[in-house]
């Protein structure tokens, strides 16, 4: 506790932005293992069936998990733009499904944070750094 008290605004930040990310993927997840109904459409206007958006969702709730903890205790750079695109997709998931705009909008947390995370850990020149944290 005391480092986040001496630590940077930046580094203040990133630990935030962690945490940010960590509860979103962690209750998407644990929604999503559960098979919660009202998202059927929102893989559906993917292109699933109706019976593959069930059987995949909780696999998407396992990575969202996977996702949730990777991001907390070692954000890897690779990890952290896939939770940008994987938030991003599910909130545009929401008018493309029929639902009003403004439900985009509302989550539009899900994928910004993420995003700032990505930016405070740095974007990287090389490939091999995007498989690492932040040095």
């Amino acid at each position: 506790m005391l480092r986040f008290y001496i630590a940077t605004v930046n580094d203040k930040l990133e630990i935030l932005a962690k945490i940010g990310v960590f509860g979103t993927f962690l209750g998407h997840g644990i929604v999503a293992i559960g098979v919660n109904p009202k998202w059927i459409p929102l893989l559906t206007c993917y292109g699933f069936s109706e019976e593959q958006a069930v059987a995949i969702m909780p696999l998407i709730g396992i990575a969202d998990i996977i996702v949730a903890l990777t991001i907390l205790l070692y954000p890897i750079r690779a990890v952290v733009v896939w939770a940008v695109l994987w938030a991003l997709m599910a909130a545009l998931s929401r008018p493309i499904s029929g639902e009003r705009f403004v439900e985009f909008v509302e989550r539009s947390a899900n994928w910004c944070l993420p995003l700032l995370l990505l930016l405070l850990l740095g974007i990287p020149n090389d490939l091999k750094s995007w498989f690492k944290t932040k040095e």
